[in-house]
């Protein structure tokens, strides 16, 4: 079975600009891509946690150590600068993957500097015992 999961997480990162007519995605700092395991024109998930708007685009690497979230593009109608943001990327990955599977959230600081960086193991559920309905336990 594959599964979609969580791969990687910026969490509650500052919008430090949105730009209309640029042709689309969203620059995030070179540093943050990489703590964060996510590629240039990666495809993620863009959480406006000031307004709930969520949009899909693809990242592309901004200077390293600028600290720069600029949303470009259409998705730019969503975002203003200092909106608080979370950025997603998710995974599709095998059963038998799950051992080597880590998630990481990386958090940051209001310039956003990195203030912590997480990688989490998948734990999947114990096998339901013979003979089990399904039944809420």
């Amino acid at each position: 079975m594959r599964r979609s999961l969580l791969k990687s997480k910026i969490h509650r990162a500052n919008v430090t600009g949105a730009h209309l007519n640029y042709m689309g995605s969203i620059t995030v700092d070179r540093d943050l891509l990489l703590a964060s395991n996510l590629l240039p024109y990666e495809h993620v998930h863009v959480l406006n946690l000031d307004n709930g708007a969520r949009v899909e685009t693809y990242t592309i690497a901004g200077r390293a150590g600028s600290g720069q979230i600029r949303i470009n593009g259409a998705a730019a109608r969503f975002f203003s600068k200092h909106d608080r943001v979370i950025i997603l990327a998710y995974a599709e990955v095998e059963d038998a993957e799950l051992a080597d599977f880590h998630p990481r959230v990386v958090f940051v600081d209001k310039q956003n500097k990195i203030t912590e960086i997480r990688v989490d193991s998948v734990k999947p559920y114990p096998k339901l015992p013979a003979g089990h309905k399904g039944k809420p336990v």
